[in-house]
């Protein structure tokens, strides 16, 4: 078994409940309430710029060219590509470049994003491969479930289009490959890989769930 399947098998749990989120169901139907959907642009906004930092930082550890300068372009492709859909989206709903740079991380996109930088500045090349993983797989697996329940289109069919498109295919094969890569070269780092893995994973859940309901700090 790939080990990226393996991991697939520990979150299986994950993956159920994020498919089952009201956000996610909800945002299939074309129900979900604007405010989830804006705070989800605006926290998601502020996550990719350390995701970018995540595959910025992986490409320099990365032992071999190719590798280096895929993540490198990964990161670049985020900064290019992806934010400006984020800003696409948030120009909808009337919120400016501006607006979007000073939203304040809510509890859990700080607790994510600290993870994934801790990651990346201490854990290996293989942890790093596998804490990337489920935001790439989770989107692409969750969106093709939306997309699923989804009877025609209405104003979220542009995020299911997204995340169901051959570009976002394509990336995520390649990290299902480096996670596999790094599974087979570093098998002694097998049990630190699921753990970052199931970490990332159970915090992409909470991340539907401060969305859905709106969360804050409360001060």
């Amino acid at each position: 078994m790939a080990f990226s399947d393996h991991l697939l098998d520990a979150g299986e749990h994950v993956w159920e409940a994020q498919k089952k989120h009201p956000f996610v169901t909800e945002l299939a139907a074309g129900t979900l309430d604007s405010a989830a959907f804006e705070t989800w642009v605006r926290q998601d906004y502020r996550y990719l710029l350390d995701y970018a930092r995540l595959f910025a930082i992986a490409g320099t550890k990365a032992r071999d060219e190719e590798t280096m300068t895929h993540l490198l372009g990964i990161a670049h492709q985020v900064l290019d590509e992806e934010m400006d859909l984020h800003r696409e989206f948030a120009a909808d709903y009337g919120i400016s470049e501006a607006e979007l740079e000073t939203t304040e991380k809510a509890p859990t996109c700080v607790a994510y994003t600290n993870f994934l930088l801790r990651t990346a500045y201490e854990g290996s090349i293989a942890e790093i491969a596998a804490a990337l993983y489920p935001c790439m797989q989770g989107y692409l697996d969750v969106a093709e479930h939306m997309d699923s329940l989804a009877e025609g289109e209405h104003q979220y069919t542009p995020f299911i289009e997204t995340y169901t498109s051959d570009e976002f295919r394509e990336a995520t094969a390649w990290c299902r490959e480096f996670v596999d890569r790094c599974g087979d070269r570093y098998p002694g780092e097998h049990d630190a890989m699921e753990a970052a893995f199931l970490t990332s994973a159970k915090l992409e859940y909470r991340f539907w769930e401060m969305a859905y309901t709106l969360e804050g700090w409360g001060l």
